[in-house]
């Protein structure tokens, strides 16, 4: 006797993809043209500094503030887009951010000296950082539950597709019309919005769980911590104000020689943001993936950002050898994200990335210890780039899975771009330690060390075991339902 037509069954036999239904694949396209269009438009400023530093006669200081700009507002957007996302919906969020980002980047191209570029800069991080937030959210909640790794890996696998995009539009763009052009190219994104805002259906999750209320007051309100009483305000209002100047000081040359300090400053105020917006029982958590996340940056963008001055300073690579490193860097992180959404939807998020990040640390060291084989060079980065850039395509399902639905992208938005800040202080920590030793090797040291603190954090679930010591009850995952597939993250809850 056949067993009788269940619909699990029916899944069972069916391959993944088919589970995935047509609007849902749409979503995932939709947010991955997004993102690709994010990574074109954050590397842009790097493939043409030289460029803008000739026309504006800028030092390299000064220069290089230009990139940390997108840094200092990126907390205070991830957070603001984040919450339009959990009150007003995933998608009006994540067509509001590229729209704004996109305009933001056409901006830059009108620059006339370097204040103008700068505040264009400003614009372009407050409004980018809502990408992650509303995109990743929009997909994960949109997507089968035990498919959801994957479905993050895909999203970012965009943004490694859209540095190689940027790359290559540079040798075609810059020589025959200019910088500028580059950044009006950015406009496109624009095209993207208004077809997805008018194709495209809600979140699964946050429709059903948020989108039918009825009233406005029954919708989140994710910052409602922050503007309870008379005094709160004012004192939130003037912590904002003080990271931004701090941030602000930070990146640029005007807070030359008290850095630390401001950091100090920055991060205190960071911090007190985090305490009011977890409250009593969730403050613990968000600090501790902020830290996380944190390290992710200070071990990733390290190479990121100096592995083409390496080539060219310490290997005395021509333009045309580092190019094709970079590519090889770009397609490594790209496979690695899919690579990691596969494996973390079979071992679960945090083995997957653990055991994916640990692996990674085998090619460290042969990556700058090779001096004269392009091919070699070429091979081991792509390596290392999978296994070390490419697991971060898994990381959205593991910030996100720690937050309820009402008040996700807000948090994560929050939680991601406060620690991305480790992107800006990477690029300058590889520097000071550079100035001891050969630049290769400070890479290595770095990328060595930070990888394995990440290791410890994620594969030893530290933030969850901290957010349990202020809070027993606290879900091991919030992305996968109680009644849901038993199937899908059955490995993280072991």
């Amino acid at each position: 006797m056949r067993p009788a037509d269940t619909p699990e069954n029916s899944r069972n036999s069916q391959h993944w993809w088919q589970e995935v239904t047509p609007g849902q694949w749409k979503a995932m396209f939709a947010a991955w043209i997004g993102y690709l269009l994010d990574g074109f438009d954050f590397v842009l400023i790097t493939l043409v500094l030289t460029e803008i530093a000739a026309d504006f006669h800028l030092g390299t200081a000064t220069a290089a503030s230009l990139i940390s700009g997108a840094f200092i507002t990126r907390w205070l957007g991830g957070a603001a887009l984040g919450a339009l996302a959990d009150r007003y919906g995933r998608r009006t969020a994540m067509v509001t951010s590229i729209l704004l980002y996109s305009l933001g980047t056409f901006a830059c191209g009108f620059a006339w000296d370097y204040t103008s570029l700068f505040v264009a800069r400003l614009v372009i991080g407050l409004r980018m950082a809502g990408e992650y937030s509303a995109g990743v959210t929009y997909v994960l909640e949109s997507w089968p539950v035990r498919w959801r790794n994957r479905a993050s890996a895909f999203i970012i696998s965009g943004y490694a597709g859209g540095t190689v995009l940027a790359a290559e539009l540079y040798k075609w763009v810059v020589p025959h019309w200019g910088w500028r052009w580059m950044f009006w190219i950015g406009v496109l994104p624009v095209l993207v919005a208004l077809w997805m805002r008018r194709s495209l259906p809600e979140a699964g999750d946050w429709q059903r769980q948020i989108g039918t209320a009825g009233r406005e007051e029954e919708r989140p309100h994710p910052f409602r911590p922050l503007f309870t009483g008379r005094i709160r305000p004012w004192i939130n209002t003037a912590l904002a104000a003080a990271a931004s100047v701090a941030l602000f000081c930070v990146f640029t040359p005007v807070g030359a020689g008290v850095v630390p300090g401001l950091s100090v400053v920055a991060a205190v105020c960071l911090v007190a943001f985090a305490v009011q917006l977890g409250g009593r029982r969730g403050w613990l958590l968000y600090v501790a993936l902020m830290a996380t996340v944190f390290c992710a940056f200070l071990y990733s963008w390290p190479v990121q950002a100096l592995l083409p001055t390496y080539l060219k300073t310490d290997l005395g690579y021509a333009p045309g050898q580092v190019t094709d490193v970079m590519f090889s860097a770009g397609f490594g992180t790209m496979a690695g994200c899919w690579l990691a959404g596969f494996t973390g939807d079979r071992l679960g998020t945090r083995r997957a990335y653990a055991g994916t990040l640990l692996a990674s640390l085998a090619f460290v060291f042969p990556v700058f210890a090779v001096q004269d084989s392009l091919p070699a060079l070429g091979v081991l980065v792509f390596g290392l780039l999978a296994l070390g850039q490419g697991v971060s395509g898994i990381l959205p399902k593991y910030l996100a899975g720690h937050f309820p639905t009402a008040t996700r992208a807000a948090s994560l938005g929050f939680v991601y771009n406060v620690g991305a800040l480790g992107g800006a202080v990477a690029p300058v920590l590889g520097a000071h330690l550079a100035e001891g030793m050969p630049l290769g090797r400070a890479l290595a040291v770095l990328t060595f060390g930070l990888t394995l603190v990440v290791v410890i954090l994620v594969g030893g679930n530290v933030p969850q075991r901290l957010a349990r010591l202020v809070d027993r009850q606290a879900p091991e995952d919030h992305l996968v339902p109680e009644a849901g597939d038993s199937r899908g993250d059955a490995p993280d809850s072991a």
